[in-house]
């Protein structure tokens, strides 16, 4: 279930080598990207620096409605970009997912009126989420899926113990902990996140 699955670093989720969700730190020109999917605006999800090293004239965007004209104004056709918003069903390139509401409870850092998304991907009969930086909230506890990847560094999103509450709620067969041991967060924090799961969840630690 994870052998097409990469965390290659902070939130930067790679499925079958050429689906992207926030590529960031890419570390060499692969220009093989048949869709990426955006998250949100902030830097470390919304990097041209590195889109431009997976992208290709072919690629598909999905991206919320604020990273519309960064791509645009970065030569991106029009054509290419889909605009989502959250609590909706798409289908690009014969994938098809649902946006989830991806925001802060309480912290600032990403409000829930910038209808920012985490994704639910079937890809190969597989359901994975991509939640993005959110915290545990009304909308994504009802969040069902095979494979859950959370932002367990805290300070900006949820904390490891936050996230481990929030994955045994959605009860995935797998939780792979994001957003640690990079901007924020340290590789404990992955380590710790494993240890609260509940005993039918699996995880796997890639940073």
């Amino acid at each position: 279930m994870l052998e097409n699955l990469e965390v290659l670093y902070h939130s930067s989720i790679r499925i079958n080598d050429d689906i992207y969700f926030d590529p960031f730190k890419i570390n060499k020109n692969y220009n093989n990207a048949s869709i990426i999917f955006i998250t949100h605006s902030h830097y470390d999800h919304l990097s041209l620096d590195d889109i431009k090293k997976v992208y290709n004239e072919n690629t598909k965007f999905v991206v919320p409605k604020d990273a519309h004209e960064k791509l645009i104004n970065f030569g991106v056709s029009n054509s290419n970009i889909l605009v989502v918003s959250p609590n909706n069903h798409y289908n690009v390139n014969g994938i098809e997912f649902d946006t989830v509401p991806a925001y802060n409870n309480i912290k600032p850092f990403h409000p829930k009126q910038n209808d920012w998304v985490g994704y639910v991907v079937k890809i190969n009969n597989i359901t994975y989420y991509i939640a993005g930086d959110t915290d545990e909230n009304s909308d994504n506890i009802k969040v069902k899926c095979d494979v859950a990847l959370v932002p367990v560094g805290g300070t900006y999103t949820m904390d490891y113990n936050e996230a481990a509450h929030f994955v045994n709620a959605i009860k995935p067969k797998y939780a792979i902990p994001t957003h640690y041991n990079s901007i924020v967060g340290s590789s404990k924090d992955g380590v710790e996140f494993s240890k609260l799961l509940d005993s039918n969840i699996k995880c796997k630690l890639y940073l």
